[in-house]
């Protein structure tokens, strides 16, 4: 195999690190919430029902915004049944899972669990655009945010909660392109709705941060056009443009899969051209940042292996089991994120707990860690300061999805102390790759460490009986002369270099 190589200069970066780029998002659907974050009685669960344990994970995996609630969830949503004792809180329905919400958790039950996580974590609140509007968002913003002294802010400390919840970063509905959004609207018609909302809002807290919502996805018909014609309205008014992508492996179509990235690369590339128009147009100096607050792995065309009725409770939804080849592909979609940090601002993994997520629980039982939990920890905690710009001189391979890929895929981000941390995707399936970095003017000069996910086993996963099977292991053999890193990467592998 030819050697992939780079080249590191800590004078040209991409741009700082959003610490919110390593969000993560709470939707009442499926068992995130109830049996997820939220068990009453659980052996862990403290005094507000909170699953310690599962903090302690969510703590080890580095999240910091949370998104709340929704997702197709906010849609119905009524957030004055989510406040006040619990017991008296209503049951409704919930359109867009089928399922029934008790509403014993709800919002000061969450920003509870967001001030346990600590320091690093905030809220990033929706409010439902679908079925109702800019009255209903700015009932609920003096209720989380106003001190004292009005109706709402009375109520809330009644409730409980003398100090104002403080949310900062709000999402202007969820998906209003989608055909499945309850209330779905026209770009017309949500771009206005969005404008008259974030103005209303800013009259009463001018410092907010405001998500409009751009596409669901790349591939809608009406990508693009959509966030322009949004943007038209909200551009002066709002601070994020939003950004869905979910991938999975379809067709056996492996090495279309392991290339995922490229496909993300390029819907991030095209929003910002997009906004970008926008703002050239209407000659604003401002410049719109981007929300990619729902991204994974997703097998959405996988039959439900758990028997689900209309209208249950918490139901088993969407819990996927995550692979060796999971973990890789997440990792490049991190690379990814990493590698346009000059203008992805907040990102969040959908989701955090048992839905689609990187930690899984049981009734009454343990928790434990996905595969894909590992390249989420690792960027978290080292890929924290500034993106070095990272060009890739890599062997490639041919794909049926996105034609020819590298099989390198890299970035690399410099801490405040001078440390760089590569991260790399070796996207062969077969064969290892080798890889020489030149660190120039860096001024690094031994290695601290490497760190590989890979298996022999593509396909192995971990599991309530077996929660260890998968981990990072040491690779041996990395080394740093004369100024050049030079590594080998596995087989289908994701990697983490740490030098110093």
């Amino acid at each position: 195999m030819r050697t992939a190589r780079f080249v590191l200069d800590p004078a040209f970066t991409v741009g700082e690190v959003d610490p919110r780029l390593f969000g993560s998002f709470v939707e009442h659907l499926g068992r995130c919430v109830y049996t997820g974050v939220f068990e009453p009685g659980h052996p862990s669960a403290d005094a507000e029902g909170l699953r310690t344990d599962v903090l302690d994970l969510v703590r080890e995996l580095g999240v910091t915004a949370v998104r709340y609630p929704g997702g197709n969830f906010v849609s119905g949503y009524a957030w004055e049944d989510s406040v006040g004792p619990a017991e008296e809180r209503p049951r409704r329905l919930d359109p867009a899972w089928r399922s029934t919400e008790t509403n014993r958790f709800g919002l000061a039950e969450f920003i509870g669990f967001v001030r346990r996580i600590g320091p690093g974590a905030e809220p990033m609140m929706a409010v439902n655009l679908g079925t109702r509007g800019v009255a209903e968002a700015l009932a609920l913003q003096e209720y989380a945010n106003h001190p004292f002294g009005t109706a709402r802010s009375d109520l809330r400390i009644a409730h409980g909660d003398k100090d104002p919840f403080g949310i900062r970063l709000w999402c202007l509905g969820n998906e209003m392109d989608g055909p499945w959004q309850t209330g779905h609207k026209t770009a017309e018609e949500y771009g206005r709705l969005a404008a008259e909302t974030a103005r209303a809002m800013r009259q009463i807290e001018p410092g907010l941060e405001l998500v409009a919502c751009g596409s669901s996805g790349q591939g809608m018909a009406t990508f693009a056009a959509w966030e322009a014609t949004v943007l038209e309205h909200t551009y002066d008014l709002v601070d994020h443009i939003s950004l869905h992508a979910y991938y999975e492996e379809t067709d056996g179509d492996r090495d279309s899969f392991l290339a995922s990235a490229v496909d993300m690369e390029s819907f991030i590339e095209n929003v910002v051209a997009t906004c970008d128009h926008v703002g050239a147009r209407l000659k604003s100096p401002k410049r719109i940042s981007l929300s990619f607050d729902e991204w994974n792995v997703w097998y959405q065309r996988r039959p439900n292996p758990h028997p689900v009725e209309d209208w249950q409770e918490a139901p088993r939804l969407l819990e996927d089991v995550y692979t060796v080849t999971d973990a890789v592909v997440l990792g490049s979609l991190l690379i990814a994120l990493l590698r346009h940090a000059d203008r992805v601002a907040v990102a969040c993994l959908a989701q955090l707990v048992n839905v689609i997520a990187p930690i899984m629980t049981e009734p009454g039982g343990p928790a434990w860690r996905q595969t894909t939990f590992h390249p989420f920890a690792q960027t978290s905690r080292y890929g924290r300061g500034y993106v070095l710009d990272v060009r890739v001189d890599s062997p490639a391979y041919t794909t049926g999805r996105y034609g020819e890929a590298d099989l390198l895929h890299a970035t690399a981000v410099r801490a405040e102390d001078g440390s760089v941390t590569v991260f790399a995707v070796n996207r062969s399936r077969t064969e290892a790759l080798p890889l020489e970095v030149a660190l120039g003017r860096t001024g690094l000069t031994r290695v601290v460490g490497h760190s590989a996910l890979a298996d022999a086993d593509p396909d192995a996963v971990n599991s309530r009986d077996d929660p260890e099977r998968v981990t990072p292991h040491p690779v041996e053999g990395t080394t740093l002369r004369d100024g050049t890193l030079g590594a080998v990467l596995e087989p289908l592998s994701w990697n983490m270099i740490r030098l110093a």
